[in-house]
């Protein structure tokens, strides 16, 4: 996908929302995000106004990349081989789709092996 630097898992506009300074540089790259994180990310229960505000800044700097047939393929095969959850099966498919990155918090990621990834250790 030309002109984006990776593909950011949710936790990472999470600690990027938080001010956390691991992803401090996240806001400097073009990234591209799955609906899927946009979708975790708005459909929290009880979000208040501010957050939605927040969290469209974010998105509205983010490429936002829709499921497709493809994607749907590869997220089924992911999540056959691998046994992950299926927004992670969506995302893990989304980067591999793209050739790009994926930048996570989540260690569960470690486990695809036909994934580039970049592991962010936050504890």
């Amino acid at each position: 996908m030309n002109g984006i630097d990776f593909f950011a898992d949710t936790n990472v506009l999470i600690y990027t929302l938080e001010g956390h300074p691991a992803v401090s540089g996240v806001t400097r790259c073009s990234i591209a995000v799955s609906v899927i994180s946009e979708i975790e990310l708005l459909g929290k229960k009880g979000i208040l106004s501010q957050e939605i505000s927040a969290i469209r800044n974010l998105l509205d700097d983010c490429t936002i990349i829709s499921l497709t047939d493809e994607i749907k393929d590869i997220a089924i095969t992911l999540k056959q081989k691998y046994s992950i959850k299926i927004p992670d099966s969506i995302i893990a498919a989304t980067s591999i789709y793209f050739g790009l990155p994926l930048v996570t918090a989540d260690a569960d990621f470690k486990k695809i092996k036909d994934i580039q990834l970049v592991h962010l250790n936050l504890i």
